[in-house]
């Protein structure tokens, strides 16, 4: 164990003398005096604006469940007026069909007058004295007399209590609709209201973001040159704050694929054994940067790998191969400010590294479960053991070495 903690400390020594040599040789990148205040204050206001920004997009976090409550109000008040209307014209055929029924009602009263009105209870006692019919019968006849116009008393008052009903009924329905429609007018109001804050907000948001980038460019306009060690310490928290991956972890990395020297690679377009897919990319990027064809193909490139099977032609700090670039170039562009980015510009390079990595996890906290390439078996690893075997390829080298190898350089960091 003792001589695994020596051991890294000295391969982070060694890694950090790397940077020192491969930087300085570059004798003609400095940072002007200036800059390195103009660096802070920028960072300070990126800083002040993100906060912002994550607060602004907590309150569209919290005022989205309020819209869909509004929202859901509106259509459950919708519903009931819906359900108030089928209702009320139930209810209107209910009273078609009560008047048709009172109509009815009529004709039988009419009849049941036009019979009182010829067999009155003094037509029939005179009906008895000069007939000769017994007493009985004529009681008989008096009482059918009695018992009919008790019929039509109630059929009177059935037919006023059907009207009063009637109108009751169409009434509480009329005022219960009325009573639905105040309150929808209300709810869209308020879901009208949230809608608007949730537009308003959103508005500034866009804002925030775009000031950010605006001063995101101006930092990259800055950093955007080749670095001493300081600036490439600059350069790591520039992608750190624009991508949210570790700075130790991005160190690491690059120390693993190019020891920070944006011109790494002993090869170029001749000897690299480049596919020539990637022949076309290279000279697509070329063309996208204005090179010649000559300082084209002097571009410094990594050789093919005697230690495992694939191609040459990876290019600056991040290492990436010319279609992987090409795929990735607008975001780097977009990140940097430098359109089209350059891939031995150690700011994009740096950047382009930081995005890839962000792409498979880095940035995140916890563990993800992967099977093992060595032997297939289930395994849970952080993020940054993930997105760093991504990085490299999916291989048992990148799990046993390339990796951990990352894990023990993030310290070196702190030693720029």
């Amino acid at each position: 164990m003792h001589m695994n903690i020596n051991f890294k400390k000295i391969l982070i020594s060694f890694l950090v003398v790397v940077f020192a040599m491969s930087i300085f040789s570059l004798s003609s990148f400095n940072v002007r005096a200036g800059d390195v205040d103009k660096i802070e204050d920028v960072e300070d206001e990126i800083d002040d604006l993100a906060d912002e920004a994550k607060k602004v997009e907590k309150d569209l976090q919290n005022l989205q469940p309020v819209y869909q409550q509004k929202q859901n109000q509106v259509y459950s008040t919708q519903s009931a007026i819906n359900e108030t209307e089928t209702e009320i014209s139930r209810k209107e055929s209910e009273i078609e069909k009560l008047e048709k029924k009172i109509k009815l009602d009529k004709k039988i009263l009419g009849e049941y007058v036009r019979q009182l009105y010829i067999e009155d209870d003094s037509f029939l006692i005179f009906k008895f004295i000069t007939s000769g019919e017994s007493l009985s019968n004529s009681f008989q006849q008096f009482d059918s007399l009695v018992n009919l116009k008790s019929e039509i008393v109630e059929k009177l008052e059935e037919i006023d209590g059907t009207k009063n009903e009637l109108a009751g009924t169409k009434e509480e329905l009329v005022e219960k609709k009325e009573e639905h429609e105040e309150l929808l007018d209300i709810r869209v109001a308020e879901k009208n209201a949230v809608g608007q804050d949730i537009v308003n907000k959103k508005a500034t948001l866009s804002e925030i973001n775009k000031k950010m980038s605006e001063l995101k460019s101006d930092l990259s306009r800055i950093l955007g040159k080749a670095y001493d060690t300081g600036e490439i310490k600059d350069a790591i928290k520039f992608a750190n704050k624009v991508t949210g991956v570790s700075k130790g972890f991005i160190f690491g990395v690059l120390s693993m694929e190019s020891g920070g020297n944006p011109l790494a690679g002993g090869c170029n377009y001749k000897n690299c054994d480049m596919t020539s897919s990637r022949k076309d990319y290279f000279k697509d990027i070329c063309d996208d940067l204005g090179f010649s064809s000559s300082k084209c193909k002097k571009m410094p490139l990594s050789c093919a790998s005697k230690s495992y099977p694939g191609s040459g032609g990876a290019m600056g700090a991040a290492q990436f191969m010319s279609d992987t670039w090409w795929g990735w170039k607008d975001r780097i562009a977009a990140a940097t400010g430098h359109n089209p980015p350059d891939p031995w510009n150690l700011l994009d390079g740096i950047v382009a590294m930081a995005l890839k990595l962000e792409s498979h996890g880095a940035a995140d906290d916890g563990t993800v479960s992967i099977k093992n390439p060595c032997d297939g078996k289930s395994v849970k690893v952080k993020w940054e053991i993930y997105a760093s075997m991504r990085y490299l390829g999916w291989t048992c080298y990148g799990y046993t070495h390339y990796a951990p190898g990352i894990q023990n350089l993030k310290d070196g960091y702190d030693d720029l």
